[in-house]
This record gives C-alpha cells, sequence and structure tokens, in this order.
C-alpha cells in the first residue's frame, strides 16, 4: 500500500518521472545485495551505484546549467554553436523531489558498502523506504538504517502517536500559510523591484526572508512528519530554532539536519574531516558546503551562497583559535547576534536571481537608512514577522521554565492553543505559494 500509494503521489504530476526514480532504485536495490554478496567487487558496485544517481542528477540538474557555459566559451571565441539547443527537452525538465530521493538512494548503498547497514532483499520495503510520500518531494533525508527497521514491525499507532502525528500536521500548514506566505509577501516585491528603498529596509526584507524560507521547509518537514507519524513510523527532526544559534557550526547542526548530516557524513568525513591537519580541514569544509549550495541549483548564486559560507565558517574557526579566551566567555548576545548578521547577509546570495541583483541588495543593506515609510504599505508582513519573533521567543521561555512547559501541555490549553493555530490556517492564510524548496 505504502509503494502503491507514493507511486500513484509521485505520478500524479508526470506519471513519465515514474520511470526514473523506479529505475534509479533498482540499481541501487541490485547494487546493495551484489556489494554484500562480493566483498571482492564492492567498490565496482558503489561506482556503478553512485554513477547512475550522479549521472541522473547531472543530466535532469544540470545539463542546461553546464551546457549554457559550455555555449558561452564557444561565443567568446566566436565559433557558431549551440550546445543548450540540442538537449532534448525532456531532460530540462526538472523531476520533483530529485535531489532528495536520489540522496537517499546513494546513502543506503554506501552504508551497505561500509558494513553499516544489512541490505534488505524485500524490494517492497526498500521502495517504502526510497519513495516514502509524505517526504518524497521535499525530505527530510531519511537513513535507511533508521527507517527500514520500522518496516519490519506491524505498526500500531496508539492514541497519543495519532495525537502527535495531527499536531505536527497543524503546526507544519500554520508555519507556511500562515507565517511564510505572508512573508513572502513583502520579500517578493522587495526582489521584484516593486516597493524598493534602502538601510533598514532591506534588513527588514532579509529578516522577512530568513523566517519565510525558515517556516517554508520546516512547515514542510513537519507535515511530512506528521503524516508518518499517522502510520505509525517516526521521521527525524529536520529544524531546531536556527535562528537561535550562538555560531554558525551551531546554525549548521540546527538548519536542514538531514541535509547537513547527509553531506558531513558522506563528504566531509570520507574527505579527511578534521583529522588530516588544519588547512585541509578547511578545504574539506570548502568543499563540503560549495557542493551543498551546488546541490540547491545550477545557479551561480548557489555556489556563491556555499562559498560564503565556507569563508564565514573559517573565519570563526580561526577568531575561536586565536581569542579563545574571549569566546569562552559568557556574551551569548553579541554571540548571538553576530551569527544572526551572518546569516542574513547570506541568505542574500540564496534568494538573488543575479549577481547584479546580490550586488543591488548588498548596497542596500550597508547604506545608512533609517527611513521606516515602507512600514506603512507593508503593515501585514510586518505583523507576521513580528509573530514569527514572538514564537521563537516563546520557545525560549516554555524551553528555560519548566512550569510553563508543564502549563503548555495541560489539555485544555494545548487543544485551545492548536484551535486557534486551526483558525489561523482557515482565515490568516496568506495568498497561495508552492513550497520553496518543491524547485530543488
Amino acid at each position: 500500500m505504502l509503494v502503491i500509494g507514493s507511486f500513484v503521489f509521485y505520478g500524479w504530476w508526470d506519471w513519465r518521472f515514474l520511470f526514473l526514480i523506479i529505475f534509479s532504485g533498482l540499481v541501487d536495490f541490485v547494487s546493495a545485495i551484489l556489494i554484500n554478496r562480493y566483498r571482492n567487487k564492492a567498490r565496482i558496485f558503489l561506482v556503478l551505484s553512485i554513477l547512475v544517481n550522479v549521472g541522473i542528477l547531472g543530466v535532469f540538474k544540470y545539463s542546461s546549467f553546464i551546457a549554457e557555459q559550455i555555449d558561452h566559451l564557444f561565443q567568446f571565441i566566436s565559433y557558431p554553436f549551440s550546445l543548450k539547443d540540442k538537449i532534448p527537452g525532456f531532460a530540462l525538465i526538472l523531476p520533483v523531489g530529485i535531489s532528495f530521493y536520489t540522496f537517499q538512494s546513494m546513502s543506503y548503498t554506501i552504508d551497505v558498502y561500509r558494513g553499516k547497514l544489512e541490505p534488505t532483499k524485500n524490494i517492497l520495503h526498500f521502495f517504502s523506504y526510497l519513495a516514502m510520500f509524505p517526504q518524497l518531494v521535499a525530505g527530510p533525508i531519511v537513513r535507511a538504517k533508521d527507517f527500514l527497521k520500522q518496516l519490519k514491525v506491524n505498526r500500531k499507532v496508539s492514541a497519543i502517536e495519532f495525537w502527535n502525528g495531527i499536531k505536527l500536521i497543524i503546526i507544519g500548514y500554520f508555519q507556511k500559510t500562515v507565517l511564510a506566505d505572508n512573508l513572502g509577501v513583502l520579500v517578493d516585491n522587495a526582489f521584484a523591484g516593486i516597493d524598493n528603498g534602502m538601510g533598514i529596509y532591506w534588513w527588514i526584507v532579509m529578516s522577512c526572508f530568513a523566517f519565510q524560507i525558515y517556516f517554508d521547509f520546516n512547515g514542510y518537514s513537519q507535515i511530512a512528519r506528521g503524516l508518518a507519524k499517522l502510520m505509525g513510523y517516526h521521521f527525524k527532526m529536520n529544524f531546531n530554532h536556527p535562528y537561535i544559534a550562538l555560531s554558525l557550526k551551531d546554525f549548521w547542526t540546527r538548519w536542514h539536519i538531514s541535509l547537513s548530516t547527509w553531506f558531513r557524513d558522506y563528504v566531509y568525513i570520507p574527505l579527511g574531516g578534521s583529522k588530516k591537519g588544519e588547512i585541509r580541514s578547511h578545504a574539506n569544509m570548502w568543499v563540503t558546503m560549495t557542493l551543498s549550495g551546488l546541490w540547491h541549483g545550477a545557479q551561480i548564486n548557489f555556489i556563491l551562497w556555499g562559498m560564503y559560507h565556507s569563508a564565514a565558517l573559517s573565519i570563526e574557526r580561526l577568531a575561536n583559535k586565536f581569542f579563545t579566551p574571549i569566546f569562552k566567555l559568557n556574551f551569548s548576545i553579541l554571540k548571538w547576534s553576530a551569527t544572526l548578521f551572518a546569516v542574513l547577509v547570506g541568505w542574500v546570495f540564496f534568494r538573488a536571481s543575479s549577481i547584479d541583483q546580490i550586488v543591488f541588495v548588498l548596497n542596500g543593506m550597508f547604506t545608512p537608512n533609517l527611513n521606516f515609510d515602507f512600514l506603512n504599505v507593508n503593515k501585514d508582513p510586518i505583523l507576521f514577522l513580528v509573530i514569527a519573533i514572538l514564537i521563537e521567543i516563546v520557545f525560549i521561555f516554555l524551553k528555560n521554565n519548566k512550569i510553563l512547559k508543564r502549563v503548555s501541555k495541560n489539555l485544555v490549553v494545548e487543544t485551545l492553543t492548536y484551535a486557534i493555530l486551526i483558525c489561523s490556517i482557515l482565515f490568516l492564510r496568506g495568498p497561495e505559494k508552492e513550497f520553496i524548496y518543491f524547485q530543488f
């Protein structure tokens, strides 16, 4: 039922791409069995699995970008040739969720190769893991070692598990439709050039985008986790309040956790991690973060975003090393402010559509201007920005105060809270927008 339901769900978008996920899955399913059976030839089967997955990503996600760069080179030498025109139209369509399920599939064969996982011989179990519909198109990226064992047991959903699943779904819809979609109005207008200002205006815009992308993606992750719980399955948390981080390293342990840990386990550590000297450690981090940026799309802004965070993390490491006595002091407010500042600047690279726009926005952010007139025509997005900030403040208070936490768990308080969230979803939702991470 899981496999059929997931295939119908995915095929509803475009049934032709079902053949792609089935082909990719079959290659990895068979490769994992062969890796385990023929250990002396395991590397060959692993390379086959990786080449197929990376090849599929390369064709559907990066072929257009690569062809454009080659065409620019031919134009530079005045040679009349266009490689992009030769690419079949089918290959220019980006299959929904391709970055998620290819990474999920690759992690399976790599774990089998490393001896950390016994390959499943139940093909229905494998495709339930690979194509599980709640997280198929936008994550979180689930590890086989966490999910396959859940499929071996008949899942009986208790009343409390069902209620917890419903709560996650409500929170997810609230984060997406009420917060993210309303905040997106100001962000979209700003980057479309409809209502541009300078100085404080762009800091407010980027704050709105920071919460928009957080609640948009975390909203989807919460819905996915909630749907899984309704069926008796458990997905790990994908976000852990990243904007309360006291360092960039801390931020990346809280943001898109399933992807961050994937790159850590399958790129950073295999490259040598931090065990081969400081220079090599920085180089490994740069490679990992740049690839993380490229994972989001074949666009220069994503690559620059990855490189920006590489540079910022390197600076942070060096600062921690040379100013250790200072960093050991409890300057939590300063650490938090510096981290948030770096993250907001970084989001410019992610959201902008061109280098010219990146330069324009950064110039606007660092041009002193305290004109707040834009607030008059953007009252609604600003209101939802305030609500978003208050929600994070409430979380901090609940985390650190046992009495408030106990009150929040009271049946009447909890029921009233979720009733308010449902009413908000119905009556305060913003303009309909697709999930941001559907494009990846």
